[in-house]
């Protein structure tokens, strides 16, 4: 994940001096335990600043608004206490070339400043602090005890004190090329570790786009890379460098900034930069935003889908089980008829016999029936009579358990096909589909209910939307959650209903205008969307069925997506037909 760089960090806080200031802090909200969001009013606008100190995506930055859910921290309290209804009158550096902010809040602007909120992006020790006008520790969002840290505590009660100072050179503008080939190539090493050790506000990424830059302007050798030496590079190379050098610090003094994507990350210098964006700000919340939620996406789908697998195995043995007790319990008559075959040939029987031979009533063949010797013919008989009572019984008891289990397994393999069809990260959506998963797992009591989910965002996933050869709108849910939005709230009387047949797979939803008919090409659309979104996609078809909403129902105490259906049709979907389509 590219980390917020000096560079990123200043164009940042440039756009935020430049649109944002001054400003009235209306609301302060705290998302988790690494982000807080302050609702901002000026007179022409109106946003939520984020501010992050997450160790592998610290970021400052204008985002959207944050879920409409509780917020139960005490970090946050404190700053509402502080801070709510101050203005925001002043963004500046704590220190030249650092990547730490002091925001400043007063009564109004031009009056005294009340309260500092040093926001600190450095990586994993990145941090919130907020300091009173005397500098003095209020509140601190991931308090540093001297156990932690010997070089800079940082607790409440205490002065505020700079991160430690930096050891390298600072840039200069003014800073003539010789002079900066002299220092950077003084030691012989990698371009760029000796540009990183040297000199102050670097990235790696940084360093490494401006080599990239410096090659694409045709000065530069095309071999040129970061790892190679200083005493080799060419003077050619180190104009372009120097070229280079002197656009990042005129950009940094000027603050013409130019945002875009790059093909691995993003950029604020314009460097290999492949699409613009018009806001840096937009540009570095959606980076952030897609990472963390890519992040959350893979270790939450990792969880349920660990979870859902163990569920699926232990009840696939439980099932087996219960089979194998019918399967005895199917040997029931067979007990029953050599017990009256024994009664009726008491005569034949002779102590100690461990087996007997008798002709069977119906069939006329002999039947060997095992005996225990230390009983007489009747005791052996009632024994068998005894096995049959207790098999019979067993079957009364085990049908209904295995028919629990049966529909268990029915609900969590349709669950795990939601989850098979999730297997990426693109947008918030995906993310949001896969939380309702893990809610609804949650209420079915197979998950405990994780803190976090209470500053989850509360807002819905959306189905698939298609569109089908005639132009009628096709809606394909991705969780039960929207399977049952779709068969039970939006499915209106002359649209028509598709599932794959026995098989675990979405709600297809084909939605028709009153007065119109659905053509063969539209039937074969929807189906083959159900063909895809199911457990069959790898068979090249799949049995499709089809009726109307209204004869869908979902029975008493049934889990979530759970239905039957009547009076239904059939039609062969094929998945490969169904992957070509695209969405809308």
């Amino acid at each position: 994940m590219q980390p917020v760089d000096f560079t990123t960090l200043t164009a940042v806080y440039t756009d935020l001096q430049a649109n944002w200031l001054p400003a009235r802090l209306e609301q302060v909200y705290q998302r988790d335990r690494h982000t807080i969001c302050l609702a901002l009013r000026t007179f022409k606008q109106r946003g939520w600043l984020t501010i992050s100190r997450h160790p592998q995506a610290a970021h400052l930055c204008i985002g959207d608004p944050p879920p409409k859910a509780p917020d139960t921290f005490t970090f946050s309290d404190q700053l509402r206490h502080q801070l709510n209804g101050l203005a925001l009158v002043a963004i500046t550096p704590v220190a030249p070339w650092e990547r730490a902010l002091d925001l400043q809040f007063a009564k109004r602007p031009g009056d005294a400043i009340l309260w500092h909120l040093y926001v600190e992006i450095m990586g994993k020790y990145s941090n919130i602090i907020l300091a009173n006008a005397d500098n003095q520790v209020v509140t601190v969002a991931q308090q540093v005890s001297e156990q932690k840290s010997s070089v800079r505590p940082l607790l409440t009660g205490q002065p505020y004190e700079l991160p430690p100072a930096l050891t390298q050179t600072p840039p200069s503008l003014s800073e003539p090329q010789p002079r900066w080939q002299e220092r950077v190539s003084l030691i012989p090493g990698s371009l760029k570790r000796q540009l990183l050790k040297t000199y102050r506000g670097l990235s790696t990424q940084l360093v490494e786009s401006a080599i990239r830059e410096a090659i694409r302007s045709g000065i530069a050798a095309a071999n040129l890379h970061p790892e190679q030496t200083t005493d080799t590079l060419t003077q050619a190379d180190w104009d372009a460098l120097y070229q280079r050098w002197q656009e990042w610090l005129t950009t940094l003094e000027k603050g013409t900034f130019q945002p875009g994507w790059t093909q691995n990350g993003y950029t604020v210098m314009g460097w290999g930069m492949v699409q613009p964006v018009e806001s840096v700000q937009s540009l570095v919340y959606r980076y952030y935003r897609d990472r963390l939620n890519q992040q959350e996406f893979a270790q939450l789908r990792h969880k349920l889908r660990q979870k859902v697998d163990n569920l699926l195995g232990k009840l696939g043995q439980k099932a087996q089980t219960f089979r194998d007790r019918l399967n005895q319990s199917d040997r029931a008559d067979t007990y029953r008829q050599q017990a009256d075959l024994l009664m009726a040939h008491l005569h034949q029987w002779e102590a100690g016999m461990q087996s007997i031979t008798l002709t069977d009533f119906e069939t006329g063949e002999p039947v060997t029936i095992p005996l225990n010797p230390e009983k007489n013919a009747v005791s052996n008989a009632q024994s068998l009579y005894k096995r049959h009572q207790k098999l019979k019984r067993a079957r009364n008891a085990v049908e209904p358990l295995l028919a629990e289990v049966n529909q268990e397994l029915h609900y969590l393999e349709q669950v795990a096909e939601s989850l098979s069809q999730l297997e990426d990260y693109y947008s918030t959506e995906d993310l949001q589909t896969l939380e309702e998963i893990s809610e609804e797992l949650s209420q079915q009591g197979y998950l405990e209910t994780p803190e976090q989910r209470q500053q989850s965002n509360t807002d819905e996933s959306h189905p698939h939307r298609y569109q089908s050869p005639s132009g009628f709108e096709v809606l394909v849910g991705r969780n039960n959650r929207q399977n049952d939005l779709l068969t039970f709230r939006l499915a209106g009387d002359y649209d028509l209903w598709f599932h794959t047949q026995e098989i675990p797979g979405s709600h297809v939803l084909l939605r028709l205008q009153p007065g119109s008919v659905a053509d063969e090409p539209d039937l074969q659309f929807a189906a083959n969307l159900a063909a895809q979104y199911s457990q069959g996609r790898q068979s090249e078809q799949v049995p499709v069925v089809y009726t109307e909403p209204k004869h869908v129902y979902k029975p008493k105490g049934a889990k979530p997506g759970m239905v039957i259906y009547k009076q239904e049709r059939i039609l062969w979907g094929k998945p490969e037909n169904g992957r070509l389509v695209n969405k809308l």
